[in-house]
């Protein structure tokens, strides 16, 4: 299986959600995880967002991120500076990356766009977790995070809703999904 890394975001929102096109990543969390899950290494950075600064209170109580979090942030170019710079040694046994769902994915692709920035992700293949979780446990469709971990028999550890938490918690099902 090689080495995977799952990456989960947090960005702002309001209830009821806001398009994928208003938002921007708050915090980012990288699990780097062996073959058997196990941990090898962790990202976590809070981001400064521009376009809108001042986070929700939905945005605050759901993440359990403060004002004081993403106001004391870099933003998001230099923030993405400091990821590549961690994921670099690791590249070269890098077989790609996931995350919970396609969300994450196209939140960055966005960002990087927004923000002129080049990422040696775009190069890896991008597993969507929550596709192949349903698609491997035959399921009618797609379940969250706690749901599979549930189905799984796996408890969630930590803070939901805080990217490196779920990062971590994402990691736990790689090995019941791509272990084949």
């Amino acid at each position: 299986m090689g080495q995977w890394l799952v990456i989960d975001l947090e960005a702002t929102t309001e209830e009821g959600g806001w398009p994928i096109e208003h938002m921007e990543i708050i915090e980012i969390g990288a699990s780097l995880v062996g073959s058997s899950g196990h941990e090898i290494d962790h990202f976590q950075r809070f981001v400064r967002p521009l376009r809108r600064p001042n986070l929700t209170r939905f945005c605050r109580e759901l993440t359990h991120i403060s004002q004081a979090d993403v106001d004391s942030a870099q933003v998001l170019n230099a923030v993405w500076l400091q990821f590549e710079r961690w994921i670099e040694p690791h590249r070269p046994r890098l077989h790609g990356w996931c995350s919970w769902g396609d969300y994450d994915r196209k939140q960055l692709l966005q960002d990087w766009q927004r923000n002129g920035l080049a990422s040696h992700l775009q190069t890896l293949p991008h597993v969507n977790l929550k596709q192949r979780f349903a698609k491997e446990r035959h399921l009618a469709r797609p379940v969250g995070l706690n749901a599979a971990l549930q189905l799984a028999g796996i408890g969630f550890s930590g803070q939901q809703h805080r990217a490196l938490a779920d990062a971590r918690n994402t990691a736990r099902l790689l090995p019941l999904v791509m272990g084949k």
